[in-house]
């Protein structure tokens, strides 16, 4: 399904690179006359970034030498080594004579491209000539970068000629009709492919197959061998390894990095409802810096307008997210999901809802995307220290409905232990969590609101209530919060063990406040605890009433900064 879907969004994404070319990085293009004669080295790059452009798609290299068809990189191009060692010397060069041996092959069919011709007289009078070239110093400075050839006065690369177009679609239409079968992509007859193509996504440092055979290690059966036991064809391979490349490149809005994952996200169709909705997706991951709350106001409703059938969908119309991973030779996949687009609208709108919580801040940053959810289980907000596998895991939630990782709950409770005494401690992204995780479990106990809900009588939310009325008792008398920090750990798990300390401490504050405040105070305080159980406080909370007791803390806590008429 995974690869029937690339195929898919190949087929319907018109801006792609047609059958048999793909696009690459070209740092530099060597320009010759008709003749061959060498005349410069024009730098593609603007800054650091170089031009890509359309060339014949790339072969598939292992340990042999294999030139590509009128481009490759310096060592191919120019015999330059890496380095200075005799093995990369004399490795260059076998290099460089398979790319003139090509070159010159290319030139006994197409006899009659003049382009052709000068490229072949250019290496027949020799490559040292390029050495004159005013910016040879930034070529020698890394020889991996991509390098063609241009004529003077054209407008065009080489490879990019109609004639090398056409010559490219005589090849793969003169195919041994011997070796076709079915692929199992298309379900058409084609010829398969041996070795599928190796591409690279954002956190490899080497490129990677995403399909392939191991010969002669169990694979192997009915006398065939790798791919043609699971026959691909070129054809389909092609669109498929085209459309990861468009999806991880540089400038898509198809991708969400987290940690060391990659997710690929597309529509099936290329409608407008297609292209908004994997818009929205985007920026609801990604977090755009102009007005992030506006434009995450602008998602909601349009999610709304999808889920609700305002605007029409087709059970036809799916949404696909793919989760990559880099590995040592191919590309693992972490995470597949596919569903219809109002599925998917329906699913992301639960999360909205799930993660709502009531928010006082000023800045109101959006907290409800991974990134954001990750950060606040993590040391000093460090994606990258996020436990391993948590990102999929949290967008198999979102993405599917499902109950929230346990991982990240237990995450956020610890993180909150640890930082007690640190103003982020009771962030809203750690509190949206909780809630939303208790939320989701299968539990006969009462939902959690956005707000503070006076009708809560779970022992953990009312315990979290009554310590924040005490915290704000001494905040307000002496404008400090020793009591948080020395006893709320304790008071959150064994509340039966502190929480008469705190009462008769609180006494003594409460003594320092104006009256009316401290009347006020002794109010919400009796109207907590005759919520209590008659038998005090719980001796135990376990983790799910941990949770509540935080929740609760920071709902009463927020409910000090409400107005009276904003509550009414």
């Amino acid at each position: 399904m995974i690869l029937k879907a690339l195929y898919d969004y190949y087929n319907r994404s018109a801006e792609l690179a047609p059958m048999g070319f793909e696009k690459k990085e070209i740092y530099f293009i060597i320009v010759i006359d008709e003749n061959g004669n060498f005349i410069q080295i024009d730098d593609t790059r603007d800054g650091k970034t170089p031009k890509s452009y359309l060339v014949p798609r790339a072969v598939t290299r292992t340990v042999a030498i294999l030139p590509n068809l009128l481009w490759d990189n310096l060592e191919y191009v120019l015999a330059l080594p890496k380095d200075d060692k005799a093995i990369s010397i004399n490795k260059a060069q076998e290099k460089n004579n398979a790319f003139v041996e090509r070159c010159k092959l290319l030139l006994e069919k197409m006899p009659a491209v003049p382009e052709i011709k000068a490229i072949v007289s250019f290496y027949d009078k020799g490559i040292h000539q390029v050495e004159t070239a005013n910016n040879w110093k930034d070529v020698l400075k890394e020889r991996t970068r991509n390098v063609t050839f241009q004529i003077i006065h054209s407008f065009t690369i080489v490879p990019l000629l109609d004639a090398v177009n056409e010559y490219i679609k005589d090849i793969q239409s003169d195919k041994d009709l011997e070796r076709q079968s079915y692929c199992l992509v298309t379900g058409k007859k084609g010829t398969p492919v041996r070795l599928t193509t190796s591409t690279s996504i954002p956190g490899s440092q080497a490129t990677a197959t995403l399909v392939a055979f191991q010969k002669s290690s169990g694979y192997d059966s009915y006398g065939k061998e790798q791919c043609a036991n699971a026959p691909i064809s070129e054809e389909a391979e092609a669109a498929y390894v085209t459309a990861i490349k468009q999806l991880t490149s540089k400038d898509s809005r198809n991708k969400h990095l987290i940690s060391n994952r990659t997710f690929l996200f597309w529509a099936s169709g290329n409608d407008k409802l297609s292209k908004d909705i994997e818009k929205d997706f985007f920026s609801f991951l990604n977090k755009p810096m102009d007005n992030p709350n506006n434009n995450l106001a602008v998602v909601k409703d349009f999610l709304k307008s999808v889920w609700s059938g305002a605007i029409q969908s087709s059970s036809e119309d799916k949404f696909y997210v793919l989760g990559l991973a880099p590995n040592a030779a191919r590309i693992a996949v972490v995470y597949w999901n596919e569903c219809t687009i109002k599925e998917f609208a329906g699913k992301i709108l639960d999360h909205f809802n799930d993660m709502e919580i009531i928010d006082t801040r000023n800045d109101e940053k959006p907290y409800m995307g991974i990134y954001s959810m990750l950060s606040a289980v993590t040391l000093g907000g460090m994606v990258s220290d996020a436990l391993p596998n948590l990102s999929e895991a949290v967008m198999k939630s979102i993405v599917q409905g499902l109950a929230y990782p346990f991982s990240l709950y237990s995450s956020c409770i610890r993180r909150i232990r640890a930082e007690l005494c640190e103003k982020t401690c009771f962030s809203i992204s750690r509190i949206a969590i909780i809630k939303a995780y208790l939320n989701r479990l299968n539990s006969n106990q009462k939902k959690i609101e956005v707000m503070l809900d006076k009708e809560n009588t779970n022992s953990g939310y009312l315990c979290g209530r009554l310590f924040a009325l005490l915290d704000k008792i001494q905040e307000d008398a002496n404008g400090i919060h020793t009591m948080r920090e020395r006893y709320m750990s304790a008071a959150s798990a064994t509340p039966a063990t502190v929480f008469s300390t705190l009462m008769n401490l609180s006494s003594h504050h409460a003594e320092k406040l104006p009256e009316g405040r401290k009347i006020m105070y002794e109010k919400m305080n009796q109207e907590i605890i005759n919520k209590l159980s008659s038998d005090g406080f719980p001796a135990h909370l376990d983790l799910h009433d941990q949770g509540r007791f935080f929740v609760g803390f920071y709902h009463q806590r927020q409910d000090f900064f409400i107005k009276k008429e904003e509550k009414e």
